[in-house]
């Protein structure tokens, strides 16, 4: 068993026989009243997100977690195909699960699945940043500085990102993946 002291956003908690994943929380200290914890919990089932409010220092009961790299192969319906890079065992991740992952990870391109101790996939999990190939965008006038304005620019995953005014489509741009923003060009 744990408790509240030990939460940290990503944790897996078991509750009523079901899986949460702490999306965040904080330790509140109201005037005279005893300290608590609020957290957002969204069930790895339902994808629902759930508010509890814990005592501090309650205990609660979380999940040992284990990561394997996965190479991703394909999109099948609403599922990913991943495939274990030791093993080739393939496996599908429902896109619930991949979430905001999905707009940066190109075929072939390997991944971290996190699994909890009963099997259960928990999370994918990407590099901090990526470099990927821009497929649309207004094209670079004469005079655009990189310390002027930015435009919107589609990369070949899908994702948007705004991009400075002077990149061209086929330019390789390094992408933040936390925070979906560009970090620079990136020479071929």
């Amino acid at each position: 068993m744990a408790s509240t002291n030990d939460f940290r956003n990503g944790a897996v908690l078991k509750m009523d026989g079901e899986l949460y994943r702490i999306e965040e929380y904080e330790h509140r200290t109201p005037g005279n009243l005893r300290a608590f914890v609020q957290a957002k919990l969204r069930s790895l089932r339902t994808g629902n997100l759930k508010e509890m409010r814990y005592r501090s220092g309650e205990e609660v009961e979380m999940i040992r977690m284990e990561k394997k790299t996965f190479q991703y192969l394909y999109k099948d319906g609403d599922d990913f195909v991943f495939m274990n890079t030791e093993t080739y065992e393939q496996i599908n991740v429902p896109s619930l699960v991949v979430g905001d992952v999905a707009k940066y990870i190109r075929e072939s391109d390997n991944a971290d699945i996190v699994f909890a101790e009963d099997g259960t996939i928990v999370s994918v999990e990407v590099p901090a940043s990526v470099i990927l190939t821009i497929t649309e965008t207004d094209p670079g006038m004469r005079g655009d500085t990189a310390t002027g304005g930015t435009k919107p620019a589609k990369l070949e995953t899908g994702a948007m990102v705004n991009v400075p005014l002077f990149l061209n489509e086929g330019d390789m741009v390094k992408v933040d993946t936390r925070t979906g923003q560009y970090l620079e060009r990136v020479k071929k």
